[in-house]
């Protein structure tokens, strides 16, 4: 018994019951990709119904072809656009919106009917698949089974024969008709991708791969599996040539990297990256991007370890006081051909490792290495954003470590600075070895600030024991503070004011008055 005659009206000339929707992934264009489970729909259904541009020709339904029977009811739903030029008064998405409640309606009438109907679809229906339309404005009324099929970006991994992802990759599939921008930093901060929607999105996406560093990685794959597929580097393709079906892939870094080969020298370089004041949510794409494309990691144990361990990356951890030596073997391990970064904690660039990496970069063994400092966000900048807003106007910062400097250079620093009326971000506050200098920056800057001038203690930020507090200069007490605090002091126009909701908040205002 077929299914239409399972949906027949009864003899009492009650209504059918319902049809079944059915949204069947065809697979990436080869007929024989297709899944057992695909074929055995398209051959019970009575409608197939499958998208098209204006000029009528299907994919779908060429894969599906020698599926389809004399019998079977065919719904062609016909794009009214296919760019975004339109007339419609609802612009593009006015006229897609009113051509899926249209098709929709059309297939609801087969399925009232009691009609059985597939819907088929290249690649995976709920996969960039026009089927989802349907499927969203269809499936809450009728039964409805979706049929997985293969994606294009399998096909495409196939066809290269290159593995997507290995361990821990992250693979981030991207369309392409993502802002520049955007696809630049998502192609920076993932370890493998896949781009979608090529055609005319062509050139912005080679732009994109060359700015995020990822072009030599990236393969072109133009209609896997079907007639006229065509694999070649990214780098190598005229845009002119570049369909719509096509996809590009930077694969694994992993799988594809040779096994022990060794680096060519001069090949090398140092990228100085700002992990921000705590773990993988305070990075950068860019810094993301350049952490999984080192084959060297140097730095401080504890920043090394709030980087992802990755297979094939060496890690080279030393204590808090070698800078220089840090420094030097980076740059060693550059000049023999490795990619390596150097990981600091917040910015590079503010009392951390961008300095010592460029001062012995400077000497002569290593000024032909290329060296690039990427920023991070900085403790203190972290520090004002948990309790408002206290740098909000003019600030200085400054160390209050007197371990490369004498205090005698740090008081008149902190004399200049609350003189001036600057709010103050203050490093290096204290430690087991350094215990007097936050109560004598106290007796100080109560010289030149009111004593309920507020003062930020700002421990742990973005740690698991992180803590804000806001006391009055006055109560500030240097045994409540050590290395892993910032203390941000307001300047005289600085505000703590309570919520509503019991939280306090410190704002600087950006106008100062007049004299």
């Amino acid at each position: 018994m077929s299914v239409s005659e399972q949906q027949a009206p009864g003899n009492d000339g009650t209504p059918p019951a319902p049809g079944r929707l059915y949204g069947v992934g065809l697979g990436p264009g080869d007929p024989s990709l297709m899944t057992v489970r695909a074929v055995q729909v398209i051959g019970a259904a009575d409608v197939i119904a499958y998208h098209s541009a204006r000029h009528g020709r299907s994919i779908a339904r060429a894969i599906a072809a020698e599926h389809l029977r004399a019998d079977h009811i065919e719904e062609a739903l016909v794009y009214p656009v296919t760019t975004e030029s339109t007339d419609h008064p609802g612009g593009y998405r006015g006229a897609l919106d009113e051509f899926y409640e249209s098709a929709a309606a059309r297939l609801a009438a087969h399925l009232d009917a009691g009609r059985t109907v597939a819907v088929i679809s290249e690649g995976d229906p709920l996969f960039y698949g026009s089927y989802q339309h349907m499927h969203k404005r269809l499936a809450g009324r009728y039964r409805t089974e979706v049929i997985p099929g293969v994606t294009s970006i399998s096909a495409a991994a196939a066809r290269l024969g290159r593995p997507l992802a290995e361990a821990d990759e992250v693979l981030t599939i991207l369309p392409g008709t993502l802002p520049e921008e955007e696809l630049t930093a998502r192609l920076a901060a993932t370890d493998t991708a896949v781009v979608m929607k090529l055609g005319r999105t062509f050139p912005t996406v080679r732009r994109a791969m060359e700015r995020a560093g990822r072009l030599p990685e990236a393969h072109y794959v133009e209609r896997a599996t079907m007639s006229g597929e065509r694999t070649e580097k990214l780098a190598d393709i005229d845009a002119e040539t570049v369909p719509y079906f096509a996809v590009t892939v930077v694969p694994s870094r992993i799988a594809s990297a040779p096994a022990e080969a060794d680096p060519e020298p001069g090949t090398g370089e140092v990228v100085v990256v700002g992990t921000g004041p705590a773990g993988p949510l305070w990075l950068t794409p860019e810094s993301r991007g350049a952490l999984a494309a080192a084959e060297d990691l140097v730095g401080y144990t504890t920043y090394l370890d709030r980087v992802p361990q990755r297979p094939g990356q060496r890690r080279h951890g030393s204590d808090n006081k070698v800078e220089s030596e840090r420094a030097e073997l980076a740059l060693d391990l550059a000049r023999r051909g490795r990619r390596v970064a150097v990981v600091s904690g917040g910015d590079p660039g503010v009392f951390a490792m961008a300095t010592a990496v460029l001062e012995v970069a400077a000497q002569d063994p290593y000024r032909a290495i290329p060296v690039r400092v990427l920023p991070g966000v900085t403790a203190a900048n972290a520090a004002a954003a948990r309790a408002g807003a206290p740098l909000g106007h003019d600030y200085a910062v400054i160390s209050l470590s007197d371990r490369l400097k004498p205090w005698e250079v740090i008081a008149e620093r902190l004399h200049a600075a609350a003189g001036a009326d600057l709010a103050l971000a203050l490093y290096n506050p204290g430690s087991r070895s350094r215990t007097w200098q936050v109560g004598k920056a106290r007796e100080l800057l109560l010289e030149h600030r009111a004593p309920d001038t507020p003062v930020i203690l700002a421990r742990d930020i973005g740690g698991p024991e992180e803590s804000v507090r806001t006391v009055p200069l006055t109560d500030l007490d240097p045994h409540q503070v050590d290395m892993r605090t910032l203390l941000i002091v307001g300047s005289s126009r600085t505000r703590a004011v309570r919520r509503d909701d019991g939280t306090e908040v410190v704002w600087t205002p950006r106008r100062y008055p007049e004299n």
